[in-house]
């Protein structure tokens, strides 16, 4: 037995757990595990082990997860904690993820969207911690120019004088259009986050996960992540549907909605590919690297908006279409870098 697979075992016996029958649950793309236990009487709970030695820290889970169940939103309960060695003892939602159940009765595909999208109206309604960073232009600048570290210099060699002007000229432009933080953002509020619970009411009936890295950001970020899904294709009138009431509800001006929809989707998108091609180069994960035409077709549709015509043009110059070569290159690289 391992000291970590030791100290886990300790941490459900003092929180009542020790006969539950454990088995592994898929993990995400961070040094988190997670188990699903059963106790003796048939109680389920999700065990989190978030190794402190490894950068995680289950604290900021515990503070969202809490603030959100607050608010009568379906984040997990959390039943036991140790924050010192990185364990936590949660409420088990089950396995309804909206990527699995959409495939089984794609018939509730909108019902799904719609209560996502209310989830998002009902959390924006509220005041948001003040704890929450704010995820401002210099932060969403930073984040977008990944693309050109990971993703593009795999092609062309170093890209320092071009990440630097798209730098300049994207934070400007995030500036001008995004100037101020009002909501909390999950930023990963996707299909593969979101669990279906119908038998819960109103916003309650959608299980969210994966919500530790919060931030203070700008409304329209969640519904992109939403409706602009890396993992799986959501239908293009789904999308529109979801915009149209999402602003129809908040009484947002429509123009301006529009264009922060689609400023956000390209931060989002190049944020997404260099994160998917350093996880493959860095980490390992090859299978990231299949996601990257998706997310560079978002990535099209949002450089279309009249705003970002300087920014397309800049970006169609500086990186490369995911290519099959290019693609291949990637996968061939994986785990070889230890930084870049």
């Amino acid at each position: 037995m391992t000291e970590r697979y030791n100290l886990s075992t300790d941490f459900l016996a003092a929180a009542g757990w020790s006969d539950a029958v454990r088995a592994p649950l898929a993990g995400d793309a961070s040094n988190r595990r997670y188990e699903r236990l059963q106790a003796a009487d048939g109680s389920p709970a999700v065990l989190m082990d978030a190794p402190p030695e490894k950068g995680e820290d289950v604290r900021p889970f515990v503070a969202i997860a809490e603030y959100l169940t607050s608010l009568g939103l379906s984040a997990p309960h959390i039943l036991a904690a140790d924050p010192e060695h990185g364990f936590l003892l949660l409420e088990d939602l089950g396995d309804d993820l909206f990527a699995r159940v959409v495939l089984s009765a794609p018939a509730l595909e909108t019902e799904l969207y719609t209560a996502a999208t209310d989830v998002l109206l009902a959390l924006h309604s509220h005041t948001p911690p003040q704890s929450l960073a704010p995820y401002d232009a210099p932060v969403m600048a930073d984040m977008a120019a990944l693309a050109y570290r990971w993703y593009g210099a795999q092609e062309t060699g170093s890209m320092a004088a071009q990440s630097e002007a798209f730098h300049t000229a994207f934070q400007a432009l995030l500036n001008a259009h995004i100037p101020d933080q009002t909501v909390l953002i999950q930023r990963d509020y996707h299909a593969e986050n979101r669990l279906w619970l119908p038998t819960r009411i109103g916003p309650a009936r959608v299980g969210l996960l994966d919500f530790q890295d919060a931030m203070l950001g700008h409304p329209a970020y969640d519904l992109v992540s939403l409706l602009q899904d890396a993992r799986r294709d959501v239908p293009p009138a789904i999308e529109q549907k979801m915009l149209a009431h999402y602003i129809n509800e908040s009484r947002h001006d429509e123009t301006e909605f529009h264009a922060a929809y689609a400023l956000l989707g390209a931060q989002r998108n190049l944020r997404i590919i260099g994160v998917f091609a350093r996880l493959s180069l860095l980490a390992g994960k090859p299978h990231y690297v299949d996601f990257i035409p998706r997310v560079w077709d978002y990535l099209m549709r949002d450089l279309e908006h009249p705003l970002l015509s300087d920014i397309r043009t800049q970006l169609l110059a500086d990186l490369p279409a995911p290519s099959e070569a290019l693609l291949t290159e990637l996968k061939a690289k994986c785990g070889t870098l230890q930084t870049l």
